[in-house]
Order: C-alpha cells, then sequence, then structure tokens
C-alpha cells in the first residue's frame, strides 16, 4: 500500500503540472523495484486522475451538454485525431521506452527546455479554433513519450499560438479525457484476457485505492496548475525538469 500511495501522489501531481506523470511513473517504480508491477496499475492511476478532471471541471462540462457547444466538442475529438493515430501505429514501440529511465531523463531535459521558452512568449487572448485544436491535439500525440509533459506541451503550443491561459487549460484538460478514457478501456480489456504473473501482482483493491488517492492529488494540482496559469510563473517547472532529466541521467550512468 505504501507502494501504491507513492505511485497514486507521483501520478496525481504529474499529471496536472507539467512535470510528466508517465515519466515519473517510469523513474517511481525504477526506484521501488516496480518495474515489473504491470499495466493494470498504471491504467487505474489514470482513470484517477480523469476522475478529478471531470470534477474540477463539473460546470463547465455541464455548461457543454446544456448548451449543446457542439462545435467545442468536435474540437476536441479533432484534438484526439494525432494521439490516437501515434497510438495505434507505433504502440509496441513506445511500449519499449516506458521501460527506459535513461530516455525519461532526456525527454525531462527537452520538457524543460520547452517550458522554460514559454516565459518568453506573451500572453495571448485567443480562443481554441479548429486550427488552434489540431495543433495541441499534435503536441499531446507528442507526449506519448515517457517523460515528456501532456499539459506542458500542450500548454505551450497554445501559448505559442497566443490562446488565453485559463482556455487553453481547460481545453488541454477536457481533450485529454478521450485518449485516457480510450487507453484506459483497451488495455483494461486486454490485461483481463491476458491477464499474467505481472498483472496479478497488484491486486484490484490496492488499484482502486490507488486511483482514489491520485483523483484527490489531482484535483489540488490542477487548481494549482491553474493558479499558475494565471500569474507568470508557469516557465518555472522548467527548470525543475531539467534538473530532474540531469539527476536521472546521473544516478542511471
Amino acid at each position: 500500500m505504501l507502494e501504491v500511495s507513492i505511485l497514486s501522489v507521483l501520478q496525481g501531481v504529474a499529471e496536472f503540472l507539467p512535470i510528466s506523470s508517465s515519466g515519473h511513473l517510469v523513474i517511481g517504480k525504477s526506484l521501488l523495484g516496480l518495474g515489473d508491477a504491470g499495466m493494470r496499475l498504471d491504467i487505474f492511476l489514470h482513470v484517477g486522475t480523469l476522475l478529478s478532471i471531470f470534477v474540477f471541471y463539473f460546470a463547465v462540462i455541464r455548461r457543454i451538454l446544456a448548451k449543446r457547444e457542439w462545435m467545442y466538442v468536435a474540437k476536441i475529438l479533432v484534438s484526439a485525431i494525432p494521439v490516437g493515430v501515434v497510438g495505434l501505429l507505433f504502440k509496441e514501440r513506445l511500449e519499449e521506452v516506458f521501460s527506459s529511465p535513461s530516455f525519461v531523463g532526456g525527454a525531462l531535459i527537452a520538457t524543460g527546455i520547452v517550458l522554460t521558452i514559454t516565459r518568453f512568449l506573451p500572453k495571448g487572448d485567443r480562443g481554441v479554433s479548429f486550427l488552434r485544436a489540431l495543433l495541441m491535439g499534435l503536441a499531446q500525440a507528442v507526449a506519448i513519450l515517457p517523460g515528456v509533459s501532456r499539459s506542458g506541451t500542450t500548454l505551450a503550443a497554445a501559448r505559442a499560438a497566443k490562446v488565453d491561459g485559463e482556455k487553453a487549460a481547460e481545453f488541454s484538460f477536457l481533450m485529454s479525457a478521450p485518449p485516457i478514457a480510450g487507453a484506459a478501456v483497451l488495455e483494461l480489456v486486454k490485461s483481463m484476457r491476458h491477464g499474467g504473473a505481472a498483472e496479478a501482482q497488484t491486486s484490484w483493491g490496492l488499484c482502486i485505492f490507488g486511483a482514489a488517492l491520485a483523483a484527490v492529488v489531482g484535483w489540488f494540482a490542477l487548481k494549482l496548475l491553474v493558479a499558475s496559469l494565471k500569474g507568470r510563473w508557469f516557465w518555472l517547472f522548467g527548470p525543475y525538469c531539467m534538473a530532474a532529466g540531469l539527476a536521472v541521467l546521473f544516478f542511471v550512468s
């Protein structure tokens, strides 16, 4: 339970702060000796943070459904196309790098550079058009790689396109719902059909506990990120990512 709690806190914090949840999970598992914990735990942790998105943006989701803002929904679906294509075409190759802490270290450094650059980009006041939604979707596709922050790359892309910070954050996390939900369903079905010894090491009860803890921690992390976008300190996550990446490469070597 202690090990699952640590990974749940890592997932909850890193899923929304632009520091890469997948990368921190790889590092956390490596340090805890849980490289063979299986995909089931990862699925439940991502479902937990997905739940925190629905709770945090419940009023927004209710507004979209009540006012039938189908154009907004269409933009979310458009943004999901790149990550779906990349996931289907390169799934097996992507799974290989998810067990490589050295790859995560390099990717964290790259993420840190991108986040630091946002310090020099002016704030915008634009909304999310279809073209900007696709741009954020392409950034989300790149963030499939462990160590590349999904929220960091999508929000950096939005900042470059001069999208308003709060609108960018809202869209960034709502657009993550279809890929996370789709991946969770696919992996859950795969786990139930071909569940081997590796998946069996993490019980269903611990997975549910981990999902609940990740959801609670994720809600607070999401609140912190939105506050950072209102200020001018979003870029400060960049130096952290670069330092974390260098530390990983140092200890791995």
